[in-house]
């Protein structure tokens, strides 16, 4: 398609802007940008926010045009930190409970729960486990019980509007153990109830296998590294490794990625 054709599909849709249902917009910028040279489309995309624009849609809505719309209102990106030792402790116990709220629509970052837990089984932290996650025992020491943590999520969750029937979210873990191993594990031993909105999620390292075609064996860093990322704080930080998939969660969606379910109902 010569330069030309694609100026005059620019025209139309600058032209009929106003009349352009909104939930299309996003599949016409992804069609048009098969056809058009990168220069090209960065104009249609500033044509485009400014016919927005002027409609009263601002900003937030050309940015939700620049990618496809996503199936969940809002992602909860979750990574536990547990205590831990070589050969490893029995029962493993969360000592780091952080979780992102994710827009679905701008893939920005709207509110942040993060609390660190006190272990009952083990509650001596090894050097290992501190050397591994950073954290310390004094960081732990006087903490909340998992019981009292959970609570606290579900009372964030209520606070965000996230236990509305109506809102549609979802957790995103990198892989499977956190909300499949992990958290029920520790809740079987404890005597806890598992909430309903844990027991599905997305596994990162799969949705990222999906959109680049290649399985990311060294987890975050390979996903970073394939998406040129810098990374984000420190390894096997709980709060840090929340930021990367975010991170790496937006990227994938300005590419044009939809995010689905991993997990198999329980």
């Amino acid at each position: 398609v010569s330069d030309a054709s694609g100026c005059s599909m620019i025209a139309l849709l600058h032209t009929g802007a106003a009349k352009f249902p909104q939930n299309l917009l996003s599949r016409a910028r992804q069609a048009v940008s098969l056809l058009l040279p990168a220069g090209v489309l960065k104009g249609f995309s500033s044509i485009v926010s400014r016919k927005l624009a002027s409609h009263g849609f601002g900003a937030s809505m050309a940015a939700m045009s620049s990618f496809p719309p996503q199936r969940y209102h809002y992602f909860l990106v979750l990574d536990f930190e547990a205590t831990c030792d070589k050969p490893q402790i029995h029962p493993q116990e969360i000592i780091e409970f952080p979780i992102l709220k994710l827009n679905g629509r701008t893939m920005e970052i709207e509110s942040t729960f993060h609390m660190y837990v006190q272990p009952v089984v083990h509650p001596q932290l090894t050097p290992f486990c501190t050397e591994l996650t950073g954290i310390i025992q004094g960081m732990v020491d006087g903490q909340p019980s998992l019981q009292q943590v959970l609570e606290r999520v579900d009372e964030w969750m209520a606070k965000e509007g996230l236990l509305d029937p109506s809102v549609k979210s979802i957790f995103v873990t990198c892989g499977d153990w956190d909300l499949k191993v992990m958290l029920p594990g520790q809740c079987q031993y404890l005597g806890l109830p598992v909430a309903d909105y844990f027991k599905q999620w997305i596994n990162l390292k799969k949705a990222y296998s999906f959109a680049m075609g290649s399985w990311p064996k060294n987890g975050l860093l390979d996903m970073n590294k394939g998406l040129n990322l810098q990374h984000i704080g420190r390894p096997h930080s709980g709060i840090d490794d929340c930021k990367n998939i975010a991170n790496i969660m937006k990227t994938l969606a300005h590419r044009g990625f939809i995010f689905k379910q991993t997990s198999k109902p329980f």
